[in-house]
């Protein structure tokens, strides 16, 4: 296949992947990577289904061109849970019963660990604002923010015992 070679870390690995120029980074996570946690809602930018971080940003993975990350960082949900252990967002999702269908949570979960790593004790509109890019249309949204919120007590916590 002719196409573009690509090398960069993806939740912290190093990969290597061959892509046509213009494949979305969404379809090279999905189809050539398995990632399939990131998910395609819309395809425009609009929903946050497809959330990842590229080198520490927020962004929609179906409006970046998988060339064009090259030598970059990657971290998509499949990124969050360390040595088979939950991130306290993941557990804090499935407590307070945060997701129906799921198609919207991992770009949730994604957008929600990107805002905590910023501001580890945000307001609820802090929260709500931080989220305001990616759409569920089977729940109301308190139930994530309570999720959020919940987590982040917890991530709060386990940093002041680890000191």
């Amino acid at each position: 296949m002719n196409g573009v070679t690509v090398s960069a870390k993806v939740n912290g690995d190093a990969v290597q992947y061959v892509c046509p120029a213009d494949e979305s980074l969404l379809d090279v996570l999905r189809n050539r990577l398995n990632l399939t946690g990131v998910k395609e809602g819309c395809g425009t930018g609009d929903c946050g289904a497809c959330s990842i971080t590229l080198d520490g940003r927020l962004v929609c993975s179906c409006l970046v061109l998988g060339a064009e990350a090259e030598g970059r960082e990657i971290g998509t949900v499949e990124g969050l849970s360390e040595g088979g252990k939950l991130h306290p967002l993941q557990e804090e999702f499935i407590e307070k019963a945060a997701l129906q269908c799921g198609i919207c949570t991992p770009g949730f979960l994604v957008a929600a660990k990107s805002l905590l790593e910023r501001n580890p004790n945000p307001t609820e509109e802090e929260i709500r604002y931080a989220l305001a890019g990616n759409l569920c249309r089977c729940t109301g949204y308190d139930k994530i923010v309570r999720a959020v919120q919940s987590a982040a007590k917890i991530m709060r916590r386990g940093k002041k015992v680890a000191r």
